[in-house]
């Protein structure tokens, strides 16, 4: 069996922050990829703007390096449970892993996810323990919890016998041991091509092409990116797309593109094991499979989660509708969701009954909230819903998302935290205490309890706890209200501006959301009540001037700061009966009726049909 000894595929994964994207970074400057003179930006691999704010990664990207005579594909994966759809496409394409996992954080929530799924598929790993500089570092008990983790996973004894490479990302150094480090990562590239697998060279054999990522390109249009599983791919080739539901379509290969550092350079041909991507088909889908005409033959079709949670996205109908935006109408929006769902394929779009209506689902809010943001810069105005988790019917059961919840706390929070969670149906699987005044707790929870619930959780840990999920299995429905808000809101009663003075007559019944001389409309929310009902109140009022003066003078009043609330912040605030309502300059929060007394009405209504 003859093999391509001069490539290696291999993937980075871990959980969010662990250093992959800064990893991959130092491995493409030290390869001698680039020249001398070029300029490489910081996490160089994440490319969207707000992938470099967060400092996320959303989309997985691949790239390639030279080292010596061995060509490297890697490919950057995200660490975010919300983008676990892409890991697990990717592992298909690569034949081992760097399990990047953090010196001090240990084992995470995300650790185990993209660790499950690559021993599921097989796949050769090495670990490297990243930040390795870091004071708190303890490198030992790391690779005991990740070898606890390999052992509960139910990994095989080849894979049990992975190197160690202890690694510093941010300054470039690496090491087969964790007291010092060399001074350079020549011995992580060593460890890549010592340990990962190369692919067969089975070129004589007819083409197997699968795309695991898909692009999308102005000039070209869709773009499949995947790996040559056997056979040779040639540009100008007559070939068979072997569509998802069983049909075969037939199309010339018009382009082909291969992977050195972060560009894309046209190639002729493609052998077993390279990583390319390919234009020319209109309609191409992920897990669909590329073979000759006169040989057609589907590679097994790639599994993709499916989403979890649901919101319901509107056109823009409040008093301030058109006057930010720049695509306000129905068919902009439809059309902005449906180029989503070229690149995104763990998105649904469904439309409704009205046509200013869809419902979008995702994996997470997360996942959702990166879409709403994006559309919002790129000029969009629209209105959503509170976000719902997607219940399914399994065996005749109604069954919900249950979320694995690792929360990193101080001592002295534990009893506020479990009673917290405890009160979302949430039940405790393992609680670990270091000795360092540190606890790791790590429950269950229904999803559903955990909307909303990242405000509660820093409030109560003082903003030093962290909280870190994923998904874990659909379970029966818990019964009962879960999660939720508790507190009331206060409703504008009038369209106008606020003001200095209104804020101060109503700043004792609650915390106010808005500063003064925001535009404000009747029905809009403009602060959190400090009760559980909801309370109509004057923002807008002016003081009357009078000629009048008083002999005690008016006392100076200080006003409190106002919470201004994140894009995500008001998505998980948001009740059944309110919208959030979003455009490019603002982001605001209202009830569905914006009419008081009309919203009175189907209150009483609603309680009415509830008692009888």
């Amino acid at each position: 069996m003859k093999i391509r000894e001069n490539i290696r595929n291999i993937a980075i994964i871990a959980h969010v922050d662990h250093g992959k994207t800064t990893l991959v970074d130092q491995l493409l400057k030290q390869s001698g990829t680039f020249r001398s003179n070029e300029h490489v930006e910081e996490r160089a691999m994440d490319s969207g703007d707000i992938e470099r704010e967060r400092g996320i990664t959303i989309l997985a990207k691949n790239t390639a390096i030279q080292y010596k005579d061995t060509k490297i594909n890697i490919l950057d994966t995200p660490g975010h449970a919300d983008f676990g759809g892409e890991v697990e496409r990717i592992m298909k394409m690569v034949d081992g892993v760097l399990l990047v996992v953090d010196a001090y954080e240990g084992c995470m929530p995300q650790t185990r996810f993209v660790l499950k799924k690559a021993l599921e598929q097989e796949l050769t790993p090495i670990v490297v323990v990243n930040k390795i500089d870091r004071d708190a570092a303890r490198p030992a008990e790391v690779v005991d919890e990740v070898i606890d983790l390999f052992i509960e996973l139910g990994a095989n004894e080849d894979q049990l016998e992975f190197p160690v490479v202890y690694a510093s990302g941010i300054n470039g150094t690496a090491s087969l041991t964790p007291e010092k480090q060399d001074e350079n990562m020549q011995v992580l590239y060593e460890t890549v091509v010592e340990h990962i697998p190369a692919p067969i060279d089975n070129r004589e054999e007819p083409l197997q092409f699968q795309v695991s990522l898909l692009d999308y390109n102005d000039y070209v249009g869709r773009i499949g990116i995947g790996r040559v599983f056997r056979g040779t791919m040639q540009v100008g080739q007559q070939v068979s797309l072997m569509k998802l539901d069983g049909s075969v379509k037939q199309f010339r290969v018009t382009k082909m593109f291969g992977f050195f550092g972060l560009k894309r350079q046209e190639i002729q041909e493609a052998f077993p094991g390279d990583l390319i991507a390919v234009s020319g088909m209109d309609d191409i889908n992920v897990g669909e499979t590329v073979c000759p005409t006169e040989h057609p033959e589907a590679l097994p079709i790639l599994r993709i989660d499916e989403p979890t949670l649901q919101m319901t996205f509107l056109v823009n109908n409040s008093p301030f509708a058109g006057k930010e935006g720049k695509y306000v109408t129905a068919r902009k929006i439809e059309e902005r969701l449906r180029s989503q769902l070229e690149t995104d394929v763990s998105l649904r779009v469904e439309n409704t009954d009205s046509p200013d209506e869809w419902i979008v689902s995702g994996r997470g809010e997360l996942h959702l909230s990166i879409l709403i943001e994006n559309m919002r810069r790129e000029g969009f105005e629209l209105q959503v819903s509170k976000p719902e988790v997607i219940v399914r019917e399994i065996d005749g059961v109604r069954c919900e998302p249950i979320e694995r919840v690792q929360i990193d706390i101080p001592e002295e929070n534990t009893g506020g935290v479990m009673e917290s969670i405890g009160e979302r149906k949430g039940e405790m699987v393992d609680m670990v205490n270091n000795g360092s005044g540190q606890v790791r707790l790590t429950f269950m929870v229904p999803a559903r309890g955990l909307i909303g619930y990242t405000t509660e959780f820093l409030t109560l840990t003082r903003g030093y706890g962290i909280i870190n999920h994923t998904f874990d299995s659909y379970q029966p429905m818990a019964q009962g209200q879960v999660g939720g808000r508790r507190q009331g809101v206060l409703v504008s009663m009038e369209t106008g501006k606020a003001s200095t003075y209104g804020i101060l007559g109503v700043e004792d019944r609650g915390t106010i959301f808005v500063e003064p001389g925001t535009d404000i409309y009747e029905g809009m929310i403009v602060g959190e009540h400090s009760r559980e009902n909801d309370l109509t109140v004057n923002i807008a009022k002016v003081k009357a001037a009078t000629n009048i003066r008083s002999a005690n003078k008016d006392q100076t009043t200080s006003m409190k700061k106002p919470r201004i609330m994140s894009l995500e912040q008001s998505l998980e605030y948001l009740n059944d009966d309110e919208y959030c309502e979003i455009t490019p300059e603002s982001i605001r929060l209202r009830k569905k009726i914006l009419d008081k007394n009309e919203r009175e009405r189907v209150t009483k209504k609603k309680k009415y049909a509830e008692t009888n």
